[in-house]
């Protein structure tokens, strides 16, 4: 007889694997978890007999179970806001006008410099929370707003506290290369060598998971890009890059070189980008909430990535400025009305293609020996956590194999 902790029975899960049904759906479907894996999944006709009386069994009636959701691109711990900005924009300033006025990146920075890590987890705390309420289990948090050593260090030290404290786990990437501070204008080369110094005395912390350049004009060049790639490389970090967002640079091309994990924003990329990284096994990251916040008009080219076969994830790109929202289901429906995705597509860009572009390998489908990260929703077809947004879904959340209250 089996043993298992728990058991969910007259389910339809979609698996988000790779099979011949849509979202790899099985239909009068069981899963059971044991010590935080998933035991079994497939067939309600062929599950194991088990011990009714010492396993937790759950009979769902027909819901859907799906993976957790992985939000694998955010900027979620930062301090301040600037809906000033927002305000400003909307009444005609440009750019160089908020700029003048102490907007912008620097004035995050700023913010969070001065915030302390208990502040700093205070504020991220509630962001998680949010997304934990939405079905997320795993976040990616990105530094990049303290833009010193001892900033930067706080910012991931505030990300790995929540990784040991909040239910959802964390991944940390280390984003030093984000902007350029005021202590190195005009100074880009030196910045990036003070950045290439910071990277092992945060890894020697357990504190960087990935590194992230942001590679644009108004950023860092392929040249300095190459450096920080090169030096995360060194210390057997994978890298990532903020790539092709407002130009055709060709970050993502050169995330490819170094077999990076992915490529973020992408609305730029051409057609050798996209052949580099379908050859690499890059993930292209999408972010409809920068898109849309920004009123941008130059769309990733999703049909290009389609031909090529190249793996698209969504995420919320979370942060003060280009993206104040913390929406993983919005983004879904972002996904499909704006970039045209199916609801496929917008699905497995927030579970096992996200996974892909964290690194992971134990999360983002459902199959027998993965984390039992894994969420019940009283929906009809999955489609509708695409379809729907506003309205939650979500009935049971476990992280783990550990049910969450959300």
């Amino acid at each position: 007889m089996q043993q298992f902790d728990a058991v969910w029975l007259n389910a339809n899960i979609a698996t988000m694997q790779e099979t011949e049904n849509a979202y790899g759906t099985i239909n009068n479907a069981a899963l059971a978890i044991k010590d935080g894996v998933i035991a079994y999944v497939g067939p309600q006709t062929n599950l194991p007999e088990f011990d009714r009386k010492t396993t937790a069994v759950y009979d769902i009636a027909g819901q859907w179970i799906l993976p957790g959701f992985i939000d694998c691109h955010t900027h979620l711990v930062y301090a301040g806001s600037r809906a000033n900005e927002f305000e400003m924009r909307l009444n005609g300033a440009n750019y160089q006008d908020i700029a003048a006025a102490g907007g912008g990146i620097k004035s995050t920075v700023a913010a969070t410099r001065q915030a302390s890590e208990q502040q700093l987890f205070k504020l991220a705390q509630q962001r998680l929370n949010t997304l934990l309420s939405q079905g997320v289990t795993t976040v990616e948090i990105k530094s990049g707003y303290g833009l010193d050593l001892a900033n930067e260090e706080k910012i991931l030290k505030v990300a790995a506290l929540l990784d040991q404290q909040h239910p959802i786990s964390i991944s940390k990437t280390f984003l030093g290369a984000h902007a350029l501070p005021t202590e190195y204008a005009n100074d880009a080369d030196g910045y990036i060598d003070a950045v290439c110094a910071m990277l092992p005395i945060l890894q020697q912390q357990n504190l960087v998971d990935a590194v992230d350049v942001f590679c644009e004009n108004i950023g860092f060049s392929i040249e300095q890009t190459r450096k920080v790639f090169a030096a995360a490389t060194a210390l057997g970090l994978p890298v990532k890059a903020h790539a092709e967002q407002l130009s055709n640079l060709g970050g993502s091309a050169l995330v490819a070189e170094f077999a990076g994990l992915s490529a973020d924003h992408i609305e730029f990329l051409d057609q050798a980008g996209v052949q580099a990284m379908a050859k690499a096994g890059t993930v292209a990251v999408l972010l409809p909430g920068a898109y849309y916040f920004l009123r941008e008009t130059q769309q990733p080219p999703i049909e290009l990535l389609r031909q090529n076969g190249v793996a698209m994830a969504l995420a919320t790109d979370l942060n003060p400025g280009t993206s104040p929202l913390c929406s993983l289901p919005l983004m879904l429906n972002m996904g499909c009305t704006l970039f045209r995705l199916t609801p496929e597509e917008a699905l497995l860009g927030v579970t096992r293609h996200a996974a892909t572009a964290l690194g992971y390998k134990d999360r983002g489908i459902l199959a027998t020996g993965m984390r039992a990260d894994f969420a019940c929703y009283a929906i009809t077809q999955p489609a509708e956590l695409c379809y729907q947004y506003g309205v939650s879904n979500l009935s049971q959340l476990f992280i783990a194999g550990k049910e969450v209250n959300n």
